[in-house]
């Protein structure tokens, strides 16, 4: 299999010890963090592990390569694409996503400027995020979203801590949707339109507006997008059945999914937490669960079988506690 594409963002040196790692763990790379003057770091099913300079692993930080200022400024250099200046927007939010949907965290000095983040500099630390499609991975929840009498899916809001699969989820939820691929006997229609509001360019992984990923025929997407900016730009101009959004949070984006509620439109999100009982504790999703605004709720937590998931109703009574997502078939971006 030939080099995926997100090693060409790393020097010379890093990308020879990645290519040195073993193939089952290379092929499973979740984060690879480097850190000026300490220990390379690679995650991967939940485990981390330290690079040697000979390309070894181990768990003793003191044997571990460690990068040096000259890697973190050709690291840099190769997201921005030589071009720091043209990426000040995404300096200030703290991460560039690159072609594929893989996104690379940053951390260093902040500048301010009335009390508020202007922009990073003395970038020393990086964590590459691997954005992975698996095709399945939804097969055995979307049935159970499904709203038979109005024949589409129900409001549905999916929670877990980073890590847990989320935006894996709902890539794979959003080409079922739209192909139609419903996985149950009894659902006959066709596939819906569907809009995704992908902020981070995280959930199509989208090149110069062309998702990388299968998100379905049916699709659209707003990329690089602010969410509640996006939400009501796809609900003006795309007429969609279904959005999906990832990581919502702020007051804004509750305002916009309540507008998609009263013009008849799905709703499919995630939020970072482990219990629906946590919403009530955050301003922003309280207001969509008092009334309900969401007809369902998952929380997920990896396993070894792919996701395991816990499903509530509207009135976040439990209904399923038995599901386990199918490991489903990866594809690497």
């Amino acid at each position: 299999m030939s080099n995926p594409s997100w090693l060409s963002v790393f020097p010379d040196q890093i990308r020879s010890l990645l290519l040195q790692l073993p193939s089952a763990l290379f092929s499973g790379l979740e984060e690879i963090r480097i850190r000026e003057g300490r220990p390379l770091e690679v995650n991967a099913a939940g485990r981390h592990y330290y690079l040697t300079p000979e390309g070894g692993l181990t768990g003793d930080p003191a044997a571990a390569y460690k990068p040096g200022k000259q890697d973190g400024n050709r690291l840099l250099d190769l997201i921005t694409n030589h071009s720091l200046y043209t990426m000040e927007e995404e300096l200030r939010k703290g991460f560039i996503t690159i072609a594929g949907g893989h996104r690379i965290g940053l951390a260093g000095r902040t500048v301010l400027s009335g009390g508020r983040v202007e922009h990073l500099r003395d970038i020393s630390g990086f964590n590459v995020r691997i954005a992975r499609e698996v095709l399945g991975i939804g097969d055995r929840i979307l049935p159970q979203l499904l709203d038979f009498k109005h024949r589409t899916v129900y409001h549905t809001l999916i929670l877990s801590p980073p890590q847990q699969g989320k935006t894996t989820l709902i890539r794979d939820l959003a080409r079922g949707i739209s192909s139609g691929a419903w996985g149950h006997p009894e659902a006959k229609w066709p596939g819906l339109k569907v809009g995704i509001i992908d902020e981070r360019s995280e959930i199509a992984g989208s090149k110069r507006g062309v998702p990388s990923f299968d998100v379905g025929p049916r699709t659209d997407i707003m990329d690089g997008c602010p969410k509640a900016e996006g939400i009501m730009m796809m609900l003006r101009s795309m007429s969609p059945d279904v959005i999906i959004v990832d990581e919502i949070g702020r007051p804004e984006d509750a305002d916009a999914l309540a507008e998609a509620l009263h013009a008849g439109v799905k709703v499919i999100a995630t939020a970072h937490g482990s219990d629906v009982n946590e919403l009530s504790l955050r301003p922003a999703l309280s207001r969509l669960t008092d009334p309900p605004f969401f007809e369902m709720y998952a929380v997920l937590r990896r396993s070894e079988g792919g996701i395991a998931y816990r499903l509530w109703d509207g009135k976040r009574r439990g209904i399923d506690h038995s599901g386990l997502g199918a490991k489903g078939r990866e594809r690497y971006g």
